[in-house]
């Protein structure tokens, strides 16, 4: 609303004559002023005043009107470029009569005004002030050499004698105070004129520490309601005063003296005032003139602006409604105030009943169109509520629509991931790489109809998912795919499978074991102090490989009840690299010469895991690559852990190599399943139960053979969920 008011405002007749309105008052005011010096004083602030106001008025004008231009020509608006030709035509023809008076006119006012100074009496008035300042200086050197003198003499006097000579010294130099003092402003001795002071003049801190630095004070300050020639200066240390010392000397300014360089001061500083004013009056007379060369300018310009805005009216009209058809607006009628009956009319005219008949098509089309969106609505309906993840590509491969349970599922947003390309959502998401190199597959071999399952890691950790895909009947409509997450019922499908088993083999294994072993010794207890030496060899070797037996049984019944149990988790918030430095410590001690090459980053931070679970974890990994690396003879066990983060992951990776022999590929298919060891006397549950244990922390695990030899395992899991700010303090 303001600035429509504004415009209302600017735009007007009004303002041209508030303009004529202050060029009146401030002609009125500036031939008032001309009558005498005081007179101008008295109204140089409204002069200044009415000026700027006049500036603002015209300023306001020339701005409105320019800018609606200059936006009408960028829009490539209708009469816009008409207008601009008229402009540009009259703002020349204007210009050069008016600029030729305002050249001559500024001549006669600077002229004009300064012959109304007389320059000899500014050059008199500074040749005596130049006098007066010669003859001071002179003075004041002369009584510099005096205070020196007297600084020079009391250097080397007594303290006793110190007091006779100052009165002595500024009677010989006719000063009117004398006082010799320290540097810091302790008073040793003064001398002065009136006898019934106490103390001398005081000295300023800052003329203390210039003389202390070896530069003298000359100058006139006022003092006890008069005027002072003050000088301070150094004076040499001696044998009675080894620290530094000042010499203050006074000299009165004579009343006459005072009363001469006042009269010559304020003689000139009346004619510099004086002069002053011509500068005032020059700016006057050139900011008035200025006022009427604009006014004139933007008088023509104003003209132009109104006669081509009343020319090109009705095409502007047409334009306009075009515009409206353009973005669709059927509904549009144009007015016939400006030109009824004339060719433009009959013009307009037509274009309203063209407008009517599109409407009315516009209608029936939109009928249609209302029908078609109620169906897609109804279909997004459907998706949203769906459980599946679905999701729709061209033929290029480039996504168009995704279902709220998508997102849900790989855990992104794939708003804006709409008419990305695969490779693309790769960027934005690596944690899809997986899911996105099958999707790839599937769509560059056109196939038909498919079902897939692909692993996915994200923020939730490791996921399942179960996918279809199929091809658009339509020719080029692309594929549709659907998919869920099964990781969930996978995981208790195999985990109930092989607990069952694990549970079975147990109780069918531990029922026999403790019969055996207590039958076993006590045959070692009976017969081996009866029998013969080489007999009793005989059956002590038995009896021991029959216990010992018994016990790698025992442990592996009670890795089976490992597997089989899945206790409840109990999490806690850890320091994961300080967890893993305690495990390895462990092994540090147990084992002296087993090399172990460590890096952990110092950027993770903490993990909500179970303590005892995640170090078994560590245990199995760790012990593996021991037992893996020992078949080399240079053995080493290299540990790292690192910060991993995205847009979608934030976890951290513990990598365990060794230099064994590495695993094989028949191995590295099944590594992770139950029963599964390449170890003679292995149970094949250690990484089975490994990968039991991250699964259960949402995490996941993978093995890989390195070219150079060995087998690195590589676990990855999510970090606890803190602050960003948080996690760089902890950093």
């Amino acid at each position: 609303m303001a600035v429509t008011a504004i415009r209302r405002a600017f735009s007007g007749q009004a303002p041209i004559f508030l303009l004529i309105g202050l060029l009146l008052g401030s002609l009125y005011l500036m031939s008032s002023a001309t009558q005498n010096s005081e007179q101008f004083n008295r109204l140089y602030i409204p002069l200044l005043v009415v000026n700027v106001l006049e500036l603002l008025v015209l300023a306001g004008l020339i701005v409105a009107n320019v800018g609606r231009l200059i936006r009408q020509y960028r829009n490539h608006a209708t009469g816009s470029r008409l207008t601009v030709r008229l402009v540009v035509l009259f703002v020349v023809l204007a210009v050069g009569p008016v600029s030729v008076l305002y050249y001559f006119s500024l001549g006669f006012v600077r002229h004009g005004i300064d012959s109304w100074f007389d320059v000899r009496v500014e050059q008199a008035l500074d040749d005596a002030l130049n006098l007066s300042r010669t003859a001071l200086d002179w003075r004041m050197r002369d009584m510099m050499r005096q205070a020196e003198y007297v600084a020079e003499t009391v250097s080397d006097l007594p303290p006793e004698a110190l007091v006779l000579s100052l009165n002595d010294m500024r009677h010989q130099i006719g000063a009117y105070e004398v006082a010799l003092m320290t540097v810091n402003g302790r008073i040793i001795g003064f001398s002065s004129d009136d006898a019934t002071k106490l103390s001398p003049v005081p000295v300023d801190r800052i003329i203390l520490s210039q003389v202390e630095a070896g530069l003298a004070y000359v100058g006139f300050d006022p003092a006890e309601g008069n005027l002072y020639a003050r000088l301070v200066v150094n004076v040499p240390a001696s044998e009675f005063f080894p620290e530094p010392r000042v010499l203050q000397a006074l000299y009165p300014v004579p009343a006459g003296i005072n009363e001469l360089v006042d009269s010559v001061q304020a003689a000139y500083a009346q004619h510099e005032q004086l002069t002053f004013l011509s500068g005032p009056l020059k700016f006057s007379f050139t900011l008035t003139l200025s006022i009427i060369l604009l006014l004139s300018i933007f008088t023509a310009v104003w003209a132009v602006f109104f006669l081509a805005r009343r020319l090109v009216a009705p095409i502007r009209v047409l334009a306009i409604g075009t515009r409206a058809v353009a973005k669709g607006d059927y509904h549009r009628r144009l007015p016939l105030t400006a030109t009824p009956n004339d060719e433009l009319g009959f013009l307009i005219k037509s274009f309203n009943t063209m407008m009517g008949r599109i409407a009315r098509a516009q209608e029936e089309a939109s009928r249609s169109q209302q029908g078609l969106e109620n169906q897609k609505l109804y279909l997004e309906t459907v998706l949203g509520h769906l459980s599946s993840g679905v999701m729709t590509f061209n033929q290029q491969g480039v996504l168009r629509t995704a279902n709220h349970a998508a997102e849900q599922i790989l855990g992104s947003d794939m708003r804006p991931c709409v008419s990305l390309g695969l490779n693309e959502l790769v960027e934005r998401y690596p944690h899809m790489q997986a899911f996105v190199s099958m999707l790839n597959s599937h769509i560059d071999n056109q196939t038909e109809s498919w079902q897939e399952q692909a692993t996915l890691f994200g923020a939730a950790g490791r996921q399942l998912l179960m996918c279809r895909g199929a091809a658009l009947p339509e020719p080029d409509a692309g594929h549709v795919v659907v998919f869920d997450d099964v990781t969930t019922l996978l995981q208790a499908q195999r985990d109930a499978a092989w607990g069952e088993v694990a549970r079975r083999l147990a109780h069918e294994i531990k029922n026999p074991l403790t019969p055996i072993q207590l039958s076993a010794e006590r045959l070692r207890h009976k017969y081996l102090p009866m029998m013969a030496e080489a007999d009793s060899k005989l059956l002590d070797r038995a009896t021991h490989t029959i216990i010992q037996q018994v016990e790698t049984m025992k442990d592996m019944v009670k890795a089976f009840s490992d597997y089989a149990r899945t206790p409840k988790l109990n999490l806690q918030t850890l320091d994961f690299n300080a967890v893993v430095n305690e495990v390895l410590e462990l092994y540090h001690n147990e084992n002296q010469t087993q090399r172990f090459e460590i890096m952990l980053d110092p950027h993770v931070g903490l993990v909500d895991a179970d303590n005892g679970r995640l170090r078994q974890l560590l245990h199995n990994l760790v012990k593996n690559a021991i037992e893996a690396s020992q078949q080399n003879e240079a053995s080493l066990v290299r540990v790292e852990s690192r910060l991993v983060e995205s847009s979608s992951v934030h976890a951290v990776e513990l990598l365990v190599e060794d230099n064994g022999i590495g695993i094989s590929d028949d191995m590295m298919v099944e590594l992770f399943e139950p029963y599964i060891s390449s170890k003679a006397k292995g149970s094949g549950l250690g990484l089975a139960i490994v990968k039991k244990i991250i699964e259960e922390h949402n995490g996941v695990i993978w093995a890989e053979s390195l070219e150079t030899g060995g087998a690195r395992f590589t676990i990855r899991m999510p970090l606890k969920a803190i602050p960003k700010d948080d996690r760089q303090n902890n950093g």
